[in-house]
């Protein structure tokens, strides 16, 4: 058993490494400059399926002999036309849309938290609190609304009335919600 190459196989392996991953790099941000700002938002369970399959691509054009540099740059090109035909699709239908996005969910509305939405998006109080407490607000009664986004994120909302209100019209619970005037 060689332990040496356990930590170094050859020079031509490090310069293989550093001038394919350079390389790479450079196309990989040329690539996402290309396909526009959506590619880089917010991400939604689509888009985090993308990066992390970006990030497994980039590491198997780094490191492994089996994945030539053309190949690499092929399946970032195929992901990034996939992402934007997924988002060209949900912006022309909502059926679609509704597929491979999740919608908002109200978690906390005047006063009422709503646990069975609380259970089912598996968020515990304390997380709800905890995003209160960040928004510089000291009290649960102080906001009108916590909504968890599609992207995980917790918003508080301080205040809604009838013109807001069409904002939390997107959850998948609004139905379920009395809305009360302010």
């Amino acid at each position: 058993m060689d332990v040496s190459a356990w930590f170094f196989e050859s020079i031509e392996s490090i310069v293989k490494t550093v001038v394919v991953g350079l390389a790479a790099y450079a196309t990989l941000i040329f690539m996402l400059r290309v396909s526009g700002k959506r590619t880089l938002s917010k991400m939604n369970m689509f888009d985090w399926v993308v990066t992390v399959a970006m990030g497994s691509i980039m590491a198997s054009v780094l490191v492994s002999d089996g994945v030539s540099y053309l190949q690499g740059i092929t399946a970032f090109a195929t992901l990034i036309a996939a992402q934007f035909a997924v988002t060209s699709l949900s912006v022309r239908s909502e059926t679609f849309a509704s597929w491979v996005k999740a919608s908002p969910t109200i978690l906390y509305y005047r006063g009422e938290y709503l646990h069975e939405a609380m259970r089912k998006q598996r968020v515990p109080m304390s997380e709800v609190l905890s995003a209160i407490r960040q928004s510089g607000q000291g009290a649960p009664r102080e906001i009108a609304a916590v909504v968890l986004e599609a992207s995980g994120e917790l918003i508080v909302m301080n205040e809604v009335n009838a013109d807001q209100s069409v904002t939390l019209q997107q959850a998948d619970n609004w139905q379920g919600v009395s809305p009360m005037e302010s």
